[in-house]
């Protein structure tokens, strides 16, 4: 409401889990990028909207995210009506891409963040995806990972 009478929204609200409590606009000419209060939500919208924005106002080339198939290892349920952006765990075994969701997928749950190396996408029409079958994930392009040289 404040952004409204301030300035303007361009953005509210997208169909996404986690992560739909979002809000983009100007004020003046500044860009204004309201970020979801679980901090699992923030990362998310950060990464999938705030992140490329950033990178478009700044004049750089946006990169098409790196997407492909991968095959579930267990099943997945989830509640229809939003895209939903499991954190995952990728691996190549077997002379193929597998992918696993990190457990509970709670928007304040951090080490599911900490634990993934993917994002697990599933498609919002549907509730259920079974062992075997193949999804679409996106390799997160950092990682949480303490690195030690």
């Amino acid at each position: 409401e404040v952004l409204a009478e301030i300035g303007q929204v361009e953005a509210w609200k997208v169909k996404v889990k986690p992560g739909k409590p979002q809000v983009y606009g100007k004020i003046g000419e500044a860009f204004f990028f309201g970020l979801p209060g679980n901090p699992v939500s923030s990362v998310v919208v950060f990464l999938l909207f705030v992140r490329p924005a950033l990178q478009k106002i700044m004049g750089m080339r946006v990169p098409t995210p790196c997407r492909f198939l991968a095959r579930l290892t267990a099943p997945i349920r989830k509640e229809k009506g939003r895209t939903e952006f499991q954190r995952g765990i990728l691996q190549y075994r077997d002379q193929t891409w597998q992918v696993a969701n990190t457990g509970a997928q709670g928007s304040g749950i951090l080490h599911s963040l900490l634990r993934a190396n993917c994002f697990i996408i599933l498609e919002e029409g549907r509730d259920y995806f079974a062992a075997g079958e193949e999804v679409w994930v996106e390799p997160l392009t950092f990682s949480f990972q303490p690195s030690y040289s």
